[in-house]
């Protein structure tokens, strides 16, 4: 009696691994086709994961799944609310990292690849006002590649009838408005020349009428800022983010110091239609994992355009005026051999180069006639890359 109830334990636990292991692979094989990320550029996605986690371990190991198999740098996640659970997901993905932001109901939280970037710093802003953020916007700062990066993860209030009330400051879609001129007034002020990018549930579509239009500090300074997914949410529905009712209110804003990085070949914008790999489609989807899906920025950055290789240690180039308009001055030390200055698009494509003199210390470049943006001089020693200099044309 005792030998066949220890066999029969002892069985139970055999069906029970082969059950977890058959289940696993099951899920690679369901999500075997999703992939995104690239070795090539900087990912960011932007996922309301819906009280996560809604289903418990079930939900767990299908987010650790998408996870793996979209690889992906960096997951702004909004509605976390098991943070044990969260922890679980964490230390069950390898590679992985994550942080939250307490919150008393659903929380904020990022999940990324720790040993991509360094000088990380997570943190919260604009702790007292809960009228215009209900959820505290998370912010992650860190250098990626040469690069400061600012992401700013928002969970703004929902709801509403579709129409602006500025003369009602609790009309949700005023809440979700003065929130949006917060955030335009904290990059102004704290990041003004840095890489940032806004993303979030921020819970109002980007197609309102401008008199509706909750998003309009940023739509109206189009020098300054872009929606990356604007052209999602003027595309068919399929393609949005809340399918469910449906509408596109998960978005993804950048700075223009990355509008050139974005208008790159590689660099891409989508929604990442999990529900198609689940047999059921969306239902059974938003019942295991979430009512919304992931919207996912690639960005092809200045450093896998080759524009920053290996410079020679020691060797400067500056140039004045940075920013410019129709031309700069471009200064670096005399050189005794065979150099050259060439500028650099952001598709890594040489647009002009001149040869230098021995003993010639500048050049200046006339840029009339080229489109404002981002380009790279680089001081061409021999056969080597001697300094490299990012330069600024503004538009007249």
């Amino acid at each position: 009696m005792k030998i066949n109830k220890i066999f029969k334990i002892m069985f139970r636990k055999i069906i029970i691994a082969v059950v977890v292991i058959a289940n696993s692979f099951s899920l690679f094989a369901q999500f075997e086709d999703l992939e995104f990320g690239t070795d090539s550029t900087l990912e960011v996605v932007t996922w309301n994961i819906e009280h996560f986690p809604k289903r418990g371990q079930a939900t767990v190991n299908y987010v650790r799944q998408i996870i793996e198999q979209m690889d992906v740098d960096i997951i702004a996640i909004q509605e976390l609310e098991d943070y044990d659970m969260f922890g679980q997901l964490i230390d069950s993905l390898e590679g992985w990292e994550g942080t939250y932001g307490y919150n008393q109901y659903i929380s904020l939280a990022y999940i990324y690849k720790a040993d991509l970037f360094e000088d990380m710093d997570i943190f919260e802003i604009y702790t007292n006002n809960s009228r215009e953020f209900p959820r505290r916007p998370l912010v992650m700062e860190m250098n990626y590649k040469g690069e400061h990066y600012v992401i700013i993860n928002n969970h703004l209030k929902c709801c509403g009838d579709q129409e602006l009330d500025l003369s009602d400051e609790w009309d949700e879609e005023t809440r979700r408005y003065d929130a949006c001129i917060l955030l335009d007034q904290y990059i102004e002020e704290n990041h003004h020349d840095d890489r940032v990018i806004v993303v979030g549930d921020l819970n109002d579509i980007l197609t309102d009428s401008p008199e509706n239009n909750v998003f309009q500090v940023f739509t109206d300074n189009e020098l300054a800022y872009m929606f990356v997914d604007m052209g999602i949410a003027y595309g068919n529905n399929s393609e949005w983010s809340y399918p469910s009712w449906p509408s596109h209110i998960d978005h993804i804003l950048i700075t223009n110091e990355s509008f050139d990085d974005f208008g790159s070949e590689g660099s891409d914008i989508q929604t990442i239609k999990l529900d198609e790999y689940f047999s059921e489609g969306f239902e059974e989807y938003d019942y295991y994992v979430s009512d919304h899906r992931p919207v996912a920025l690639k960005i092809m950055t200045s450093h896998y355009l080759g524009l920053y290789d290996n410079p020679i240690s020691g060797m400067k180039l500056s140039n004045y005026p940075n920013p410019f308009i129709k031309s700069t001055t471009i200064s670096f030390e005399p050189q005794n051999t065979n150099s050259k200055i060439a500028i650099y698009n952001m598709k890594g494509q040489i647009i002009y180069e001149v040869d230098i003199n021995a003993n010639q210390s500048s050049v200046v470049w006339n840029a009339e006639g080229i489109t404002g943006g981002i380009y790279f001089a680089k001081l061409i020693v021999g056969y080597r890359i001697g300094a490299v200099r990012k330069i600024v044309l503004l538009k007249e």
